[in-house]
């Protein structure tokens, strides 16, 4: 994975990588290669068009299907699941575009402008824990776009694949090759780079939606209409089981749905660095993200709902519904499912990743490496086990994002006024360093964003059995808290800490 976009001009050496430095001078070899330097303006030919396709490709996929199926079954109805998802992601748009924003001024993948507010060195931390995130999440696409291969396989040959549960991984072997035959395909395009995601994304966008919409259609048409489900009332109403508990659902999911994106909220730069302008990058990630996310949403409640006409039974596993499918229309839809699977697990968690282990040693690990670092780690963190507790999973590492999420924002808008050093960003003794490389306004903020979540963190992970009621709520907001705790406190300790 390479970054074509190089900064060069008519006097400029190339050095051992091919890479003009007239623009930016006296920066540390050990803080740079070719994959993190600038993108030059004639290689930011991202449109809005491009950015709008790159999300519709991220959002239709198997996990995001699934995530009204997490309200509903707390007793949400189907219209209250939609609007809080459309709600999570109108919010998640606000710092994801404010970020994108230094990606698309000064053309920076999401490590170096962490450089800012954390420090040359110290932007190692945040950067890697934001891609072991994305490793969990890779792992798990994986695990449900392998699943889709192991059904397929299944019916062309006879449920041949069947068998018992090898030892120690808990899977049995069908299911084990098939996610590694869709782990594998992920490599080609780890290959092939940030370019190659791009055309994928672009021609696969449409296709999806049109795959969606006649799902859609074929839900309705079977069903004589969309079933029980979307006549149900929420458990919240008058009268009904949950009465007057809204709220306490409402926030945990809001978070949770938060959490979906947060991990993009940061390394959004990787994508908008490209982009060819502010307004490419803002348009392109306002029709992109939460409209379609909403609409996704509303697809999947409403075949969801029709599934308990045709077959009885509420199926919100899309693998699953195309195996009850039959026919040739099983294999169509799977199909679908691998392309969408593919097309957010490439976008959404290989580049963020590939950047932060990048950045750990720029000149040993390039943009390719971190790739197939990332494809590793995916590969052995076990992800049909984490598959089942995806809502935990997005509360608990929103409490780490964001406070990032919070310096970042703090630092570039309010600090900064958007105005970056970016050869001081390549430099252990710019501006942005402090001791030995590392902001500890930065560092300390970050660790003081953490701290209100740690104790409902530790009682949600099974690492504490109980804590006080006050810290268990706060816990629900993790995000919010974070984001907001973190952002204050990085602008009280920068007093403290002038460079």
């Amino acid at each position: 994975m390479t970054n074509t976009g190089k900064m060069t001009d008519n006097n400029a050496v190339p050095d051992e990588f091919g890479v003009m430095h007239s623009q930016l001078n006296g920066i540390d070899e050990a803080l740079y290669n070719e994959d993190q330097l600038p993108v030059s303006a004639s290689a930011r030919t991202w449109n809005w068009i491009s950015i709008a396709a790159l999300w519709v490709g991220m959002v239709v996929s198997i996990p995001a299907y699934m995530l009204a199926s997490f309200l509903i079954s707390d007793g949400m109805s189907w219209d209250q699941a939609v609007i809080v998802i459309l709600l999570a992601n109108v919010i998640v748009l606000v710092p994801m575009v404010l970020v994108g924003h230094a990606g698309t001024k000064y053309g920076i993948p999401f490590p170096v402008l962490l450089r800012s507010s954390f420090g040359p060195a110290g932007a190692k931390l945040p950067a890697v824990a934001r891609g072991i995130v994305a490793c969990g999440w890779f792992g798990i696409q994986t695990w449900v776009g392998g699943s889709a291969i192991y059904v397929i396989l299944n019916r062309l040959t006879g449920d041949a694949l069947i068998g018992d549960p090898l030892p120690i991984l808990g899977i049995n072997g069908g299911e084990f090759i098939s996610f590694l035959a869709f782990w594998g395909l992920h490599l080609y395009f780890i290959r092939n780079g940030t370019e190659s995601i791009r055309w994928l994304e672009i021609y696969a966008a449409p296709f999806l939606l049109v795959m969606g919409i006649a799902l859609l259609v074929w839900a309705y048409v079977q069903a004589g209409g969309f079933g029980q489900m979307l006549s149900t009332p929420s458990l919240f109403d008058a009268g009904q089981p949950k009465e007057g508990q809204f709220w306490s659902a409402f926030w945990p999911g809001l978070t949770g749905m938060i959490g979906y994106w947060a991990t993009l909220a940061l390394n959004i730069p990787d994508f908008t660095r490209y982009a060819s302008s502010q307004k490419d990058q803002l348009v392109g990630q306002a029709l992109g993200l939460p409209i379609p996310m909403a609409l996704f949403a509303f697809i999947a409640a409403a075949v969801t709902s029709a599934t308990v006409v045709i077959y009885g039974e509420a199926i919100w596993d899309p693998v699953q519904l195309a195996e009850r499918m039959g026919g040739m229309g099983i294999i169509l839809a799977l199909v679908v499912l691998i392309v969408a699977t593919l097309t957010t697990n490439l976008a959404a968690n290989v580049v963020a990743p590939a950047h932060g282990f990048s950045n750990l040693a720029p000149r040993s690990i390039n943009l390719r490496r971190g790739g197939y670092i990332t494809a590793g780690i995916g590969l052995v963190m076990f992800p049909w086990v984490l598959v089942n507790h995806i809502i935990g999973w997005l509360v608990a590492y929103s409490a780490l994002l964001g406070p990032i999420a919070g310096i970042m924002l703090a630092d570039y808008y309010l600090l900064r006024q958007t105005k970056l050093n970016v050869e001081d960003l390549f430099r252990m003794e710019g501006c942005y360093t402090g001791c030995k490389g590392w902001n500890l306004a930065g560092l300390g903020a970050l660790i003081i964003g953490i701290l209100p979540n740690l104790p409902g963190f530790m009682v949600a992970v099974g690492l504490s059995e109980t804590a006080p009621q006050f810290f268990l709520d706060l816990y629900t907001y993790a995000w919010f808290v974070g984001l907001f705790v973190a952002g204050l406190a990085y602008l009280v300790l920068a007093q403290f800490n002038k460079r």
